[in-house]
């Protein structure tokens, strides 16, 4: 019984289909609309068109004189750049200054780090150095300890913040919030 109304409507829907169908296709089509008139009348349209492709076929000594007298010799910068810089990353290399215990996510352990650069490990552990004892464990001689730009490790300190969590209240007095205890 519930399949009736969709049988009714299906019935109604399909009822004297192909004399439809036809009486749409047998419909005169649309007309295209115009495309719009040039301003310039045919001769003149072709003869500026003959015109610009003389001039653009035509030789020009002084200039091909010009273009002989030209030499130009380029070097890629680029091939050259990578071999050097990696022949110096490998010769500047520090060793590693802090590590988790045990073999975290099935990474190998690390021996020693690129200068300029650090494990996430020796990040936390600089980030709560500082945090604890910023008296002690400036910029400076953070940047120091483990060989990194000052510049680096300001915007390291500033904009780095792992672990902090913030409690927005809510807006309505009856939500339900987490008390800190």
């Amino acid at each position: 019984m519930p399949n009736m109304g969709a049988r009714v409507a299906r019935m109604f829907r399909n009822f004297n289909l192909e004399n439809r169908v036809h009486r749409e296709i047998s419909k005169e089509k649309p007309r295209v609309a115009p495309r719009h008139g040039t301003t310039l009348p045919p001769s003149a349209a072709s003869s500026h068109a003959v015109e610009t492709a003389e001039t653009v076929n035509q030789r020009n000594d002084p200039l091909l004189t010009l273009l002989r007298a030209v030499y130009v010799e380029s070097t890629d910068p680029a091939a050259e750049a990578p071999k050097e810089a990696v022949a110096d990353q490998a010769a500047e290399r520090r060793p590693l200054r802090f590590s988790l215990p045990g073999d975290l996510y099935g990474l190998v352990e690390l021996t020693d780090v690129p200068k300029g650069k650090l494990t996430i490990a020796e990040a936390l552990k600089a980030l709560s150095s500082h945090h604890r004892q910023p008296q002690t464990w400036t910029p400076g001689k953070i940047a120091q300890e483990y060989s990194l730009d000052l510049k680096d490790t300001k915007a390291l300190l500033e904009f780095f913040i792992p672990f902090q969590v913030q409690i927005i209240p809510p807006k309505s007095e009856n939500a339900k919030q987490i008390k800190a205890s």
